[in-house]
């Protein structure tokens, strides 16, 4: 319990530091980049990423058969997992640097006529070293699965935090000595080959996990198929839904169109990562739960608990964002990125509510019904194509925001709901039953906020970083007074008490 709740903590703190940065960093680059190499970054990026797609998911399924050789007791069952696991990825690592020099090699098809001749060098560069970079995460996922089966957050979300701490310091030395995009890549990959020395070592030195590559149960590869390759649709639906814009507009708008979309995909990208900060740490519960054949009643009861935490952030995020958004991004990225307000708010709104029920993807996995929901979501990606295809030609990255959010709001809103309460038994009315209990808490921050829009300009950027903190601090009191039950006010007053104790003993 300890490790999960210093999980959270340290999640969270790492996301605020990530943002952090990010407000501070992401300017920086942006106009030592400049529009266009920033676009060619964002686009070979969009590219490069469906390489992530020969995972096949496999990561996603450890945890579900490791907790059942763990119900069993069975070390050397596990052993052997970890063996089958590791040679898998590996293969999976060497198919992808293949597949990359493919790619290299036939450049000029990939992007058509979206590029320019001077363009062309850089972007074979930045693949290079972007498929090297994607091919060590493969092993990694590896032993980040096995910590993350021990339950030793407390590791894991630091690493990440110092990752996330180190990127921008290294990285802005070589922007400013001129190594531009390809500078970004290379402080990228040194920091992956760093985070998996450091969970190689963690697994072998600390956690004393074990690897059998004998008797391995080849088996098991057709049940694990079958289950990971549901996944692996999801998979592509995720990499068509964030990645098919940019590569839409690269080719048919060219790299300053990938841009201004990219500073709203990036801010939707911290959006989707503040919601998993809880829910990662609740995956060896979920499937504890359900190897050990216990009650829909329970799992409703995490998915509420977890849901109505995830709703307090994400509600803060978005209405902070509505009423702060524009001039947040004139300033923090130019003011000839006006429109990825537009393009932000279309992706971050749909999402919203799948991200504060994501925890029900671990239980989907975890009881194995997963199927159903992948083929809808393949569908609706391949209509996401279709409806981008036409709003890009008449509205540019507003109308591939567009077309995303058509299909993100029919697949995750609509049947999701659905296909929680209807196939997996989780109690959908009560959950909505304590979002809604929410919004009289959030009357006030909202009135506030609609007043700050109408009255203030924000011209200066310390009158805005005065109103969003203004309104946090708002937003937080009114929240704990008249939205949080007292378990959700205990997990804030007990570490406070503890730390007003130790600062006075």
């Amino acid at each position: 319990m300890n490790q999960r709740k210093a999980g959270v903590v340290i999640s969270y703190a790492g996301q605020l530091v990530h943002v952090l940065t990010a407000l501070l960093y992401t300017p920086v680059m942006l106009r030592l980049l400049g529009q266009s190499e920033y676009g060619l970054y964002q686009l070979v990026y969009s590219v490069v990423s469906y390489l992530g797609l020969l995972s096949l998911g496999f990561g996603a399924s450890y945890m579900r058969f490791y907790s059942r050789e763990q119900t069993k007791g069975n070390p050397e069952g596990v052993a052997r997992l970890n063996g089958m696991f590791l040679l898998i990825f590996c293969a999976i690592a060497m198919i992808c640097i293949g597949c990359g020099a493919v790619m290299v090699s036939n450049i000029k098809g990939i992007f058509g006529f979206g590029l320019s001749e001077t363009e062309y060098p850089k972007a074979r560069i930045l693949m290079i070293l972007m498929v090297a970079n994607l091919a060590l995460t493969f092993p990694n996922s590896v032993f980040s699965c096995i910590i993350t089966s021990q339950e030793r957050f407390l590791f894991q979300k630091t690493l990440i935090l110092s990752q996330q701490l180190l990127n921008p310091f290294l990285t802005l030395p070589l922007l400013l000595m001129g190594y531009g995009s390809v500078g970004v890549v290379l402080v990228t990959t040194f920091l992956t080959v760093g985070v998996l020395a450091s969970n190689i070592l963690f697994c072998f030195c600390r956690l004393h996990a074990r690897f059998c590559f004998r008797k391995l149960q080849f088996s098991l590869l057709k049940e694990m198929w079958v289950f990971t390759f549901f996944i692996f649709l999801n998979q592509i639906v995720d990499q068509i839904n964030w990645s098919v814009d940019k590569f839409l507009l690269g080719r048919m708008l060219g790299t300053t169109a990938v841009a201004v979309y990219g500073v709203g995909g990036q801010i939707n990208s911290l959006y989707l990562q503040f919601s998993s900060s809880i829910s990662n740490v609740f995956i060896p519960k979920v499937n504890r739960i359900v190897a050990e054949h216990r009650s829909d009643e329970e799992l409703s009861d995490v998915f509420v608990k977890v849901g109505r935490i995830q709703f307090v952030v994400m509600a803060l995020i978005l209405s902070g964002f509505v009423f702060f958004g524009r001039p947040f991004i004139s300033f923090w990225a130019g003011k000839e990125y006006d429109e990825s307000y537009a393009v932000t708010l279309l992706l971050i709104i749909p999402v919203t509510v799948p991200l504060i029920q994501n925890i029900g993807i671990e239980i989907q996995r975890a009881k194995n019904k997963h199927k159903a929901r992948s083929f809808v979501y393949l569908l609706i990606a391949v209509a996401n194509v279709g409806f981008s295809i036409p709003l890009i030609k008449l509205f540019g990255a507003f109308g591939a925001a567009l077309g995303t959010a058509i299909s993100l709001f029919a697949g995750n809103v609509i049947f999701m709901n659905w296909y929680y309460y209807s196939i997996l038994g989780i109690d959908i009315p009560r959950f909505w039953r304590n979002i809604v209990s929410f919004l009289p808490a959030l009357a006030i921050p909202i009135l506030l906020g609609t007043a700050s829009l109408m009255t203030f300009e924000y011209n200066t950027l310390l009158s805005l970083m005065v109103g969003i903190a203004l309104y946090g601090i708002v937003y937080f009191c009114s929240i704990y007074r008249f939205g949080l039950n007292q378990n959700e006010k205990d997990m804030i007053r007990r570490p406070l008490k503890k730390l007003f104790r130790s600062n006075h003993s």
